[in-house]
């Protein structure tokens, strides 16, 4: 079976009511006769009813940029998964570097979410990746391996179609510094085989792995040519 490629905005805390509607509008209009790729939007929370009601009827999906554990209670500041769906929402961003570093989000946190958003059935884009110091440092793949084993602990996957798997340096998000073609195609190869310590082939194989950090239309041709790069997380452009 051949790898669907999936294009997903993150929009991150960008875009008032009236600019998410304007934006939606457009990317709707503007992938409607695609039909060979997925392309998922991630709008902020107070924009995603709006933006729900602009992609109705349309094959864009809707994506929040977190996702809580439960369904419902005392989480000031959260969002559930039932919220989600009420929506038409599919997918959720967790695990993102900006929640990991700047909010100190532990692998332990991180799983909780991957597991609540599979119970409802949401679809985890689980983010992973290593900062400047680690890769200098050369602990790379060190660093990928735990966050893919602590983060998708006890996680049991039905079909490769549960989980998008998304690698983003951290050093290349919002930096205009991308990953070599060959670094972002290494690190695929690598967490594809760390996926097949944890599940059969079949899902290893047919996971989408996407690539995140400074994505542009200059570089986003080369990345997807790639064998093992699915797709790209997309911020600033």
């Amino acid at each position: 079976m051949q790898r669907r490629p999936l294009l997903a905005g993150n929009w991150k805390m960008y875009t008032t009511l009236t600019e998410a509607k304007a934006l939606a509008e457009a990317i709707v209009a503007a992938s409607s006769d695609v039909s060979d790729r997925d392309v998922m939007i991630a709008p902020p929370y107070t924009a995603l009813a709006q933006v729900s009601d602009v992609l109705r009827g349309s094959s864009v999906l809707l994506a929040s940029q977190n996702i809580c554990w439960e369904e419902k209670g005392a989480f000031t500041g959260e969002i559930s998964p039932v919220m989600l769906k009420e929506l038409s929402g599919s997918l959720a961003i967790i695990g993102h570097s900006e929640r990991r570093h700047v909010f100190g989000e532990s692998n332990v946190l991180i799983n909780r979410r991957v597991h609540g958003a599979l119970r409802f059935g949401i679809i985890p884009v689980f983010c992973v990746g290593e900062t400047l110091d680690q890769r200098e440092d050369g602990k790379t793949m060190a660093v990928l391996e735990e966050q893919v084993n602590e983060g998708l602990r006890d996680v049991v996957l039905a079909g490769p179609e549960q989980l998008v798997l998304a690698y983003e340096p951290v050093w290349a998000i919002g930096t205009g510094k991308t990953a070599t073609v060959d670094q972002a195609q290494e690190a695929h190869v690598f967490l594809r085989k760390t996926l097949a310590g944890l599940y059969e082939k079949n899902i290893a194989s047919q996971m989408r792995i996407l690539y995140g950090g400074s994505v542009n239309p200059d570089n986003v041709d080369a990345l997807m040519a790639q064998d093992d790069i699915d797709g790209v997380l997309v911020g600033g452009a």
